[in-house]
């Protein structure tokens, strides 16, 4: 099901663009798009404070490994809460 991106009720311009931006991001991430990931990066956080459990996506994965353990980095998790806090890698094996 996706948001309605145009309101319904007559809005003032601001909050008709605030609430079409809002509907815009929430129908990206539940199709999985990395455009509606405000927290995506090309690598693990080295700056900010970050709790137990924040995962940040790659948004630049690429395939990386040797031939029969290849795999794709899809994004980092925090193991340890702080500044920045302590980051694992998650990656997905390709088979390759």
């Amino acid at each position: 099901m996706k948001l309605n991106v145009l309101p319904r009720q007559n809005l003032d311009p601001d909050t008709a663009r605030w609430y079409m931006e809002i509907a815009r991001q929430v129908n990206a991430l539940s199709e999985g798009s990395i455009a509606g990931a405000y927290t995506a990066r090309t690598a693990a956080p080295s700056s900010g404070t970050f709790a137990k459990g924040d995962f940040i996506r790659n948004s630049a994965p690429a395939e990386a490994g040797s031939g029969g353990s290849k795999y794709v980095v899809t994004g980092w998790i925090c193991t340890v809460a702080g500044t920045p806090g302590t980051w694992l890698a998650c990656r997905s094996l390709t088979g390759n």
